[in-house]
């Protein structure tokens, strides 16, 4: 692979294009004999061996060629889901013993302790669904039919207890701003398929974005070519991205050739590799003028696949993003990631375990099931690696609000896999009986080990894909994370 070890911090401009392989001589060559070759020659500068559309090598043959990451943002009460809890169900309304709040920190303190929170059983029904026998609520009936096509880790743990950081943790690896999100690693590392799409898109649903916005998925650090680009579901896929009206085609061109001749002349001038990543985003956005819109364009899906999501072709939707996200695929889109919000549910209005829970399961049910089976249909199932979760999970507690609701809970929560080299119908890791931690402290999976193993079935050793900056080589499993080989298929 030509692993991105680091951008040097300091380049002559002999030094810059010696190892990038790219003289003024090949760019102005290039440009005569095919202007977008030298686009691509000047964008691949620093970037080591290429731009974000560029395939690279795998240090390792890969299990997954791409990933779709289902995040479902405000943290999926696990125990109204996936880990059926009959003795907490049992000792419901009882105060939870000390030993289990020693030591440990939560969102909203009041509620958890001077107020002595008691415990909350589930209202839910569950049934053990599959081969697996993984135990599933009522609330997922389309879920609960791919069980075996999927792995489910009940003990995943995180360090952040609050929305905005924690998301970043998840995405990050860090709760600091300015870390690179785990989609421009995984394109800084690999690149993409995709010749007229970004490498790296963002499709969002629900009543508002995350916590933390674009953060969760920017470049930090990296080259500003690895950036998550969101894609609307409505109207123009991107702002400000079509020709306006009185410009012709041909005047378009013209600026967009000044444009690039400009920044190609400083870019030889100072070897500065952010103008590489400038002059590829130009023409990556030259190219999707006509690429995301046809995308976008759910026109040729047929009716029984729309049925199968339960999308509209023209209502925006998670299910509408799901049937996106297998289409971004099938155009070489390396890393898809679908947020939806809201499943903070802490009992407040709007965001309770009743009916408020009922209807943000309900909007993503159908649509998270039809895509694993979709891509199983078509063959594309082995090779993308469909991922759901958010970024913590939720308290055995109940905290004392207008209704029924659950603090935030970072001890164990539980997230699903499917495909890209997953072992399906693994149920990972078991909670104590209140459903409060691991039962076995060695199952427990912290969020820098499903980074390492999610760049594992990708092909990337954690440990090998790094970027200098600051006086030091980051990575995103920063100094820890080990590969959850039970989690192989």
């Amino acid at each position: 692979m030509n692993s991105p070890i680091s951008v040097q911090h300091a380049l002559t401009r002999r030094h810059f294009f010696s190892r990038c392989g790219v003289g003024l001589g090949s760019i102005a060559l290039a440009s005569l004999l095919r202007p977008d070759s030298a686009l691509a020659a000047a964008a691949g500068a620093g970037v080591a061996g290429g731009t974000a559309a560029s395939p690279k090598r795998p240090h390792f043959p890969a299990r997954a060629k791409n990933v779709i990451y289902l995040f479902m943002a405000g943290g999926p009460s696990q125990l109204d889901l996936f880990d059926y809890k009959p003795r907490l169900n049992q000792l419901n309304a009882q105060p939870i013993p000390d030993s289990y709040l020693t030591g440990k920190r939560f969102a909203f303190m009041d509620s958890s302790f001077k107020n002595k929170s008691t415990l909350l059983g589930s209202r839910r029904a569950f049934r053990q669904r599959g081969e697996s026998g993984m135990w599933v609520s009522e609330l997922f009936p389309h879920i609960s039919t791919i069980v075996d096509d999927a792995a489910f880790i009940r003990t995943c743990a995180t360090d952040v207890f609050n929305h905005a950081p924690a998301k970043l943790f998840m995405n990050t690896g860090s709760s600091q701003f300015g870390r690179p999100s785990m989609g421009a690693w995984v394109t800084y590392g690999l690149g993409s398929a995709a010749q007229n799409l970004p490498g790296f898109v963002v499709l969002q649903s629900g009543p508002r974005g995350p916590r933390g916005g674009g953060i969760n998925w920017g470049n930090g650090f990296l080259p500003s070519a690895f950036q998550g680009v969101p894609l609307r579901t409505q109207g123009e896929p991107i702002l400000n991205l079509s020709t306006p009206s009185g410009v012709s085609q041909a005047g378009q061109h013209r600026v967009i050739d000044a444009v690039r001749d400009l920044n190609l002349q400083h870019l030889v001038e100072t070897g500065d590799p952010e103008i590489a990543g400038r002059i590829a985003a130009y023409e990556m956005a030259y190219q999707m003028q006509t690429s995301a819109p046809e995308a976008m364009d759910l026109q040729g899906e047929s009716a029984a696949t729309l049925a199968l999501y339960g999308a509209d072709r023209s209502q925006s939707s998670f299910a509408r993003n799901c049937l996106l996200a297998r289409r971004l695929v099938e155009r070489g889109v390396r890393f898809i990631q679908l947020y939806h919000t809201n499943w903070d549910s802490h009992g407040g209005p709007g965001e309770n375990l009743e009916s408020d829970f009922e209807k943000v399961c309900q909007q993503v049910d159908q649509g998270s099931a039809a895509l694993v089976k979709d891509l199983k249909a078509r063959g594309l199932l082995d090779d993308t690696l469909v991922i759901w979760g958010g970024e913590f999970g939720r308290t055995p507690m109940g905290e004392s609000r207008d209704k029924t609701g659950r603090n935030h809970h970072i001890e164990a929560f539980t997230m699903w896999f499917a495909g890209g080299g997953v072992r399906p119908g693994l149920i990972l890791g078991e909670t104590d009986e209140l459903g409060f931690g691991p039962a076995n402290r060695a199952d427990r999976v912290h969020v820098h080990d499903l980074h390492a193993t999610i760049l594992h079935l990708l092909g990337i050793d954690h440990l090998r894909l790094t970027h200098h900056f600051q006086g030091r080589d980051f990575r995103l499993t920063d100094v820890e994370g080990e590969v959850v080989t039970r989690l192989l298929a």
